[in-house]
């Protein structure tokens, strides 16, 4: 058995991007209502009206709700894992007792076989008792072993694991390492062929669950040799397997309760049975398991929203200044109003994708990435609102608060809890590239090869020809559209009239079209380099998409007969703000600083303002700013504690 290589790969940018983009789904097999979004084409048949669970799975998923929401409030305490910054193991026993760790997973291996929206109106609803108990569940399930074998396992895989899964054993996801991020080209952690195993060795940072999982989807790269494709590779890896050690259980500004660590590995032999897909093929399943697994955090984020609301409508009747509750003080109504407005929103846009994945009529990795960026986003915004509003008391602490004699509302614990959702899964910046990666497809696929500095004058000429044709018939039809014609989508008119917002989308998605051929005609190469840009482009999209998803929503209940009339007041509530933010959006495509703020990034880089850093103390401390991962056998305590 050859050794494993001691240092990091080295790959260009332009090698990082083509692993990434072999990892990328190529082909659109289904509709999707957000890539139609971004293409000028607004497809309000494929969410309207509504998707609906069956109504044996709806039944199925309330049962389930009734039994944990009496467990959140009985057997969850929030403050206690706050303090005691670990979520006692007879509450993670009872969730084991209970089901929870097989919500997603099949009957027929001993699961509950919730659909996605159940899932995440579960995840909502143990989110809001505990942010820490939510994440656990969530990286169990949504990225850890359960998800990737369902779609990608083998059958003798499924039958091995996923009862496990469902009932006693706590899995985890790991990819990122110290000097890994969203860059996986770079991957150094090796599992190199032996006989009927592959041998892991390398150093898996951030790793949610890993210090109480007993299961590991391990992410790594197979050397290439004779017999052996190679290339980074998916794994199932027994948590308790010689050679594996937890290195250090690691502690962030929130989720106090997180079980998150540094996991080496060290000459850990794993069998071949126990590799997920072929070699090679590890990426695109992350990748794949992300479209859904994407979907946990904007649930989260919608429980957040609802419980900022409530402590935003009872605080402010009760809070009185100047002879008035504080929620009739302009200045504070319009932030109870921002929370109310986008919780609503913030919920149609997570049921619908949810909704969506479970039909698995559309192809959604669009939709989610949305979910996922919006709610991050708008969860963060929600919650320092609410600090807002609270004052003083939102800055204290619950525990404080509580000694003192007042309420103890963990107003600040929600706040830097969901700090991290905008990090975890993608960041931000990430999901904003990737969403415009997809978002562009269409363009690239015809006209790609235009602007491909390798491509020869006979595959631009080809690629030419291609382009001529599709933009021949595409871009006519971004001229007009139903947003012009003042009686479209006259059914969203029911005493509050929502038909001027789907007239508003229609028309605005033919504008962020427009926008987007103009900026790649521009620049062409260089598009990807305008990361300002494509963000912004991006956002106009989640805006469009959410506010969509808020009419149909509203739609929805009324004809149901379930708070109608208020739906309707929320979405137009929250239109009418979206829209503000959009067009502030597209003045800033061409309206920026991006230009001056890279000049002033190379020179700080270069040294230029080490003045301004002047007449400060660092109170950091010493040592690597990334720590050393040179494989080897570790010469730490394993603190690896599976919880029986």
């Amino acid at each position: 058995m050859s050794a494993a290589p001691t240092h990091r790969p080295t790959v260009t940018e332009r090698e990082a991007r083509q692993v990434a983009e072999a990892a990328r789904e190529q082909d659109w097999r289904k509709p999707s209502f957000a890539k139609e979004l971004f293409l000028g084409r607004f497809r309000l048949d494929l969410i309207h009206p509504h998707p609906l669970p069956p109504d044996e799975d709806a039944q199925r998923g309330e049962e389930f709700l009734t039994k944990l929401r009496d467990f959140c409030e009985t057997k969850i305490d929030s403050a206690t894992i706050e303090r005691d910054a670990q979520i006692p193991d007879d509450v993670i026993d009872g969730l084991k007792e209970l089901g929870a760790l097989g919500m997603k997973i099949d009957t027929k291996y001993g699961g509950l076989g919730l659909t996605q929206v159940y899932y995440n109106k579960a995840l909502a609803l143990v989110g809001s008792a505990s942010p820490a108990v939510g994440a656990l569940l969530s990286a169990h399930q949504s990225i850890g072993v359960p998800q990737p074998l369902k779609i990608f396992g083998t059958q003798e895989q499924k039958d091995t694991f996923l009862p496990r899964c469902a009932r006693t054993d706590i899995s985890a996801f790991l990819l990122t390492e110290p000097d890994v991020g969203s860059d996986p080209a770079r991957l150094a952690t090796t599992a190199v062929p032996d006989g009927d195993d592959y041998v892991l060795d390398g150093v898996k940072l951030w790793t949610t669950n890993g210090v109480v999982a007993d299961l590991l989807v391990v992410m790594a790269r197979v050397p290439k040799s004779e017999g052996h494709k190679g290339g980074i590779t998916a794994f199932v890896v027994e948590a308790a397997s010689e050679g594996i050690t937890v290195e250090n259980r690691n502690a962030f500004m929130g989720l106090r309760g997180l079980e998150n660590g540094v996991t080496r590995f060290h000459q850990v032999r794993v069998p071949a049975a126990n590799r997920i897909g072929p070699e090679g093929a590890g990426l695109k399943i992350a990748l794949t398991t992300l479209n859904t697994g994407r979907l946990s955090l904007p649930a989260m984020c919608v429980g957040a929203g609802k419980w900022c609301l409530k402590i935003a409508r009872e605080w402010s009747a009760a809070r009185e200044q100047w002879g008035r509750p504080v929620a009739l003080h302009e200045a504070v109504g319009s932030k109870i109003a921002f929370i109310a407005a986008t919780t609503f929103a913030l919920e149609a846009v997570v049921d619908l994708s949810s909704q969506m994945a479970d039909e698995d009529r559309n192809d959604i990795r669009i939709e989610a990435a949305l979910a996922k960026l919006y709610g991050s986003e708008m969860a963060c915004v929600m919650a320092d609102e609410l600090v807002q509003i609270r004052g003083g008391r939102g800055f204290e602490t619950a525990e404080s608060l509580r000694a003192r004699g007042e309420r103890a509302v963990p107003a600040e614990q929600i706040l830097r809890d969901l700090r991290i959702n905008r990090i975890f899964e993608g960041s931000t910046e990430i999901m904003h590239l990737l969403i415009a990666r997809e978002a562009v497809d269409a363009h690239l696929s015809v006209a790609g090869d235009l602007i491909d500095p390798d491509k020869s004058l006979q595959d631009k000429a080809k690629a030419g020809a291609q382009a001529g044709v599709f933009y021949a018939k595409w871009l006519p039809r971004l001229v007009a559209g139903a947003g012009q014609l003042p009686a479209s989508y006259g059914e969203f008119k029911h005493g509050i009239d929502l038909s001027p917002h789907l007239r508003y989308v229609e028309r605005t998605s033919r504008k962020l079209a427009r926008s987007t051929f103009y900026a790649m005609s521009r620049w062409q190469g260089r598009m990807e380099t305008k990361q300002g840009f494509l963000g912004r482009i991006v956002d106009i999209g989640a805006e469009l998409f959410a506010m969509s998803a808020a009419c149909v929503r509203a739609e929805l209940l009324r004809g149901r007969g379930e708070h109608g009339r208020e739906a309707y007041q929320l979405a137009d509530a929250f239109c009418r703000q979206s829209r503000i933010r959009v067009d502030e959006l597209f003045g800033r495509l061409w309206t920026n600083t991006d230009d001056l703020d890279r000049k002033v990034v190379n020179n700080v880089l270069a040294g230029g303002y080490e003045w301004l850093e002047q007449g400060i103390v660092d109170p950091s401390g010493d040592g690597p700013w990334i720590a050393d991962a040179t494989p080897g056998p570790s010469r730490k305590e394993n603190v690896h504690r599976p919880i029986r």
